[in-house]
């Protein structure tokens, strides 16, 4: 009787790890990107989109996009209401603008804070880098992509364009986004981050 429960406890272990798929993805930041999606208590996805879930579709990473750039603070900005997908208008401030190089050229762009978020415990140092590309309407997102960024204690900044990822209402219209400003366009084709949304 033993060896019978035995094996029925072995059968069922091994039918559950079988069962569950690993989580895909190149690097932690898309591994951990895809378990969110796949989260139901997290992810933005519609619960029909979720259930036929696999994993994001990610560009390669490539170091070309990891850039260190030099960040010139705009302390004398004033307080906007960024335009969203939505009637809901935020309030943001410029926090400055970041200069940075890649394939030869030299770019620059907005970096803003979310002043509603500078309460928020964690969250005192978040910067939003929205930015426009030319991938974009091919195989990126058509409105742009967002990347977040940390103030630095100098004036030198790590961005990371590899973790450049879609706004939540591009999975789901209830989400309330927050749109690309235009002067935050690179003239590029920035192959990396999260690609396009494709539904099942």
């Amino acid at each position: 009787m033993k060896k019978i429960i035995f094996f029925l406890v072995l059968v069922t272990t091994i039918s559950c790890v079988q069962d569950k798929q690993p989580l895909l993805g190149e690097t932690e930041w898309q591994r951990k990107k895809n378990a969110i999606f796949k989260d139901a208590t997290k992810s933005p996805l519609k619960d029909k989109d979720r259930k036929h879930f696999n994993g994001l579709d990610f560009f390669a990473f490539d170091s070309t996009f990891v850039v260190t750039a030099t960040l010139t603070k705009t302390p004398d900005e004033k307080p906007f209401k960024m335009k969203t997908t939505t009637d809901r208008l935020p309030e943001y401030v410029k926090y400055g603008v970041v200069e940075f190089q890649i394939e030869d050229k030299i770019h620059q762009l907005n970096v803003y804070q979310d002043l509603g978020l500078l309460k928020t415990v964690g969250q005192e140092d978040y910067l939003f880098l929205p930015f426009l590309d030319n991938t974009n309407g091919d195989t990126s997102y058509g409105g742009g992509r967002y990347v977040e960024c940390r103030i630095p204690e100098g004036n030198t900044i790590i961005i990371d364009f590899n973790t450049a990822y879609n706004p939540y209402c591009v999975y789901n219209e209830k989400y309330s986004c927050p749109i690309v400003p235009r002067e935050n366009y690179l003239p590029i084709e920035v192959k990396a981050g999260v690609k396009a949304f494709k539904k099942n």
